[in-house]
């Protein structure tokens, strides 16, 4: 079966989803949090979520290899320090990295992308560095020899011939649960304490060589594993994942530190985490600067859902910079964004539509 190749393509998230009642409003409040206390988190995580949805796969990683392609439009469309949004695993990351945002909030149908999202959350502050997070994330022993400096390439072709161990893997389990239960004291429900460690079991089974079709039973051979994605450069040659190097991981791991990524489960298409979260950030005076949609949008319209999703997004606050980051079938690599936006009536009635323009 051959992989269908993915195409990103980043749009102005107005030109989608805008009502025709005109541009929204957002109300001067508070400002964004610096941090949020172990209490405010989780009460977002558990206020703003959505019952358990289904996606076919269990997702753990994405197989999108041309991410990063459109990040350096991305940079100059969508502005920093206000919020980002997305959907999925470790694709959000490297957006995150680029934009440096001051909140985010992943959203995505499935309760098992929360424990994944909680598992990374462990390991990021439980690893000063990109070494010590590669060498938890796989369950092997820390390189400490490896300079700082080093390029994602580098740490994983030194990792390349460290065993796994699965007394290491017992001990980080331990550890992130532990994190996350006793230190921060977020009520995990038994289902999320084993879905938590399905995930990094999954890690440790399949190491940098993970790929989106390890745990699902489909034909991906073809499909990037983790390594794979972590080194891999834009269209104009320069590394753009989280991983690059440190200053990027950084930037992860201090939003980590600070509660500030909040995953919630929800449905794009469903009655309250999209909307619950814009009036959150209503509230804040706070604007979303890009939003990462994968391909969801396909089965939005096939469940009926498209209208719905739209209504969702309008109710975020967003001006002429906010961007959506979409993954589309295509044949090449990405066209990169354009911050242009059409008629907003003409966009409304494309949404009804259910038809997409790609500019």
């Amino acid at each position: 079966m051959t992989r269908r190749r993915l195409l990103l393509v980043a749009g102005p998230v107005l030109a989608v989803c805008l009502l025709a009642s005109g541009w929204p409003t957002v109300a001067r409040g508070e400002t964004l949090p610096s941090k949020l206390s172990d209490r405010e988190f989780w009460t977002l995580v558990s206020s703003f979520s959505e019952p358990d949805g289904f996606f076919r796969s269990d997702n753990l990683l994405s197989n999108e290899i041309w991410l990063q392609d459109v990040v350096p439009d991305l940079i100059r469309t969508a502005k920093p320090g206000r919020v980002y949004m997305g959907v999925g695993p470790e694709q959000n990351f490297t957006y995150i990295a680029a934009l440096k945002p001051a909140m985010v909030f992943i959203v995505d149908i499935r309760r098992g992308n929360l424990d994944l999202q909680l598992m990374y959350k462990a390991l990021f502050e439980m690893s000063e560095t990109r070494s010590e997070f590669v060498a938890k994330l796989f369950s092997k022993e820390h390189v400490e020899t490896i300079n700082p400096k080093e390029s994602a390439a580098d740490i994983f072709a030194a990792y390349r011939s460290v065993e796994k161990s699965e007394a290491t893997y017992d001990a980080n389990l331990k550890a992130i649960k532990d994190l996350l239960v006793k230190k921060h004291g977020f009520a995990l429900s038994a289902g999320d304490l084993v879905g938590i460690e399905y995930v990094y079991h999954a890690f440790y089974t399949f190491g940098p060589r993970l790929q989106y079709s390890s745990t699902n039973g489909f034909r991906g051979g073809a499909a990037p594993t983790y390594a794979d994605l972590m080194t891999a450069v834009d269209g104009n040659g320069d590394p753009r994942s989280y991983l690059a190097n440190e200053d990027t991981y950084k930037t992860l791991r201090e939003l980590e530190r600070k509660n500030l990524v909040v995953p919630v489960v929800g449905n794009f298409g469903g009655d309250k985490a999209i909307r619950a979260v814009g009036a959150y950030l209503k509230e804040k005076g706070a604007i979303v600067s890009a939003f990462y949609l994968s391909n969801v949008e396909q089965y939005l319209r096939q469940d009926d859902l498209w209208t719905t999703f739209c209504e969702n997004v309008a109710a975020l606050p967003l001006d002429r910079s906010s961007t959506f980051i979409r993954s589309v079938r295509g044949g090449g690599y990405g066209v990169g964004l354009n911050s242009k936006l059409g008629d907003m009536s003409a966009e409304t009635e494309n949404c009804k539509d259910s038809t997409l323009p790609l500019r």
